[in-house]
């Protein structure tokens, strides 16, 4: 795709969240636009972030589940960056109008104690490099109206990612069968979705195993402090004014987010 239409297809995404005003899909402008295409323009994408001030922090996996991944049609995740804006503490009220439709999901996050440099991580150096797993709650949106995404379209929307809130009561993941893991989600006290580590790719260290040995291909790697989210273990809710949304592991403790 030529460097003018990626950086422009950057901008009118940045517009899009800025404003609060939803765009129509990338795809229906460029329907030949691959996923590469799309990586390009979230870097872009992420570029102006950076310029104006913000700082990566780590990184999210998306599209972890085979029904997700058959309704785009595809055999693998995807990825995004993550921002120190986008970061909330637990506990934390997050004013929806900042928004423009959210949805949030529970989800296992890794801290990391060491550089990961791909390709040919493995997941026994991915649990090796990690100093800590926490569950967290992932509160994704989407600056594509309705919606209305294919692959390229949430690729290039820096993976249609918008907040994140970690728990504060990660464990080293040695003596932790993270596959058995359960997540249970709860909103107003009330449980909406279960999941197990499994639902990630079999184990989530084998997503962030992937991520590692994917970001390699484009000059990048995992470092030391980053976070990477592994990528839902249930599906995502709507996220509205006035809830809060609980995800609880009995080994990894909790995390809550209530919005206004």
């Amino acid at each position: 795709m030529d460097k003018a239409i990626v950086e422009e297809l950057a901008k009118r995404l940045y517009r899009a969240e800025l404003s609060q005003t939803p765009i129509a899909p990338l795809s229906d402008s460029y329907p030949g636009m691959t996923a590469a295409d799309a990586y390009q323009v979230q870097k872009a994408l992420v570029a102006l972030k950076l310029r104006d001030g913000a700082r990566v922090v780590g990184w999210k996996i998306g599209l972890v589940s085979r029904p997700m991944q058959e309704m785009f049609g595809i055999d693998t995740p995807d990825f995004g960056h993550l921002l120190d804006g986008m970061a909330l503490a637990s506990g934390a009220r997050l004013p929806c109008a900042q928004l423009i439709a959210p949805r949030v999901e529970p989800e296992f996050a890794f801290l990391l104690g060491d550089d990961l440099q791909g390709p040919g991580v493995s997941r026994g150096e991915v649990l090796a490099a990690t100093e800590a797993v926490v569950v967290a709650l992932e509160v994704i949106d989407s600056r594509i109206e309705g919606w209305r995404i294919r692959l390229a379209d949430t690729i290039a929307d820096n993976a249609s990612s918008a907040r994140f809130v970690l728990g504060e009561e990660g464990r080293p993941p040695q003596g932790l069968d993270l596959a058995a893991l359960r997540l249970d989600f709860y909103v107003d006290g009330r449980r909406v979705a279960s999941g197990t580590g499994a639902a990630v790719l079999g184990h989530p260290a084998e997503a962030v195993a992937w991520l590692c040995n994917t970001l390699a291909q484009f000059g990048e790697a995992l470092r030391r402090g980053q976070v990477v989210l592994s990528g839902a273990v249930a599906p995502a809710v709507e996220l509205r004014p006035g809830h809060t949304f609980l995800a609880r592991c009995p080994e990894l403790g909790q995390v809550v987010l209530e919005t206004v």
